[in-house]
């Protein structure tokens, strides 16, 4: 299996959260942070994998992009034999080490490696591309939402990782995520979970 590793940073800060103390500065806006995001400056990394067979994807928010968060995502979400392209961030160095082959493209200003041909037939296989093309369709999904709070940005991440890796949207899909949850808001509804495995392409 083949699949390609990425990640992405969000603004997403404190949208729609009140500040009724005069003391209490407004929330930032439009921020301009260089480099790597975190939750803490309200960049958030949003974390993502996918199968170039499949095209099926899977995203999530996470509070970093050190190794110690993105050498797990992507070792919970691929197979040990798996080939695993990224670019040539450190936090990806050690994917070798657990068991699956690794190569990466640099992107870094004065290279501009993009996709690289390393087994000589001709086609550039080491690259990212697939991944950087889902974050402009995340990116164009999430701007129309004109912001969002990041205590929310993983619940938009999930709405459209869902539409990208459905086949269709069914009737019974649509009646599995009107249905009510059967203990509370945040408990799975079984039937959309299993209408959702139905309907998925295979990873």
């Amino acid at each position: 299996m083949t699949t390609e590793a990425d990640e992405m940073y969000q603004n997403a800060g404190e949208k729609g959260v009140k500040h009724e103390d005069p003391d209490d500065p407004p929330r930032r806006r439009a921020n301009k942070v260089k480099g790597h995001g975190t939750w803490d400056n309200d960049r958030p990394p949003v974390a993502g994998v996918v199968g170039r067979e499949s095209g099926e994807i899977r995203l999530a928010v996470c509070q970093r992009s050190d190794r110690e968060t993105l050498q797990p995502f992507v070792e919970q979400r691929t197979p040990d034999t798996a080939t695993v392209y990224t670019d040539e961030w450190r936090a990806y160095d050690h994917l070798p080490e657990t068991g699956r082959a690794h190569a990466s493209v640099c992107h870094t200003p004065g290279q501009r490696e993009w996709a690289r041909d390393d087994d000589g037939d001709g086609i550039r296989e080491v690259h990212c591309n697939t991944m950087e093309g889902i974050w402009t369709g995340l990116r164009n999904f999430l701007r129309l939402f004109r912001g969002v709070n990041k205590e929310y940005l993983g619940q938009y991440t999930a709405v459209f990782e869902l539409g990208h890796n459905l086949k269709e949207i069914t009737p019974t899909l649509l009646r599995a995520m009107m249905a009510p949850a059967p203990l509370g808001l945040h408990e799975p509804k079984p039937l959309l979970t299993a209408t959702l495995r139905a309907n998925a392409r295979g990873y």
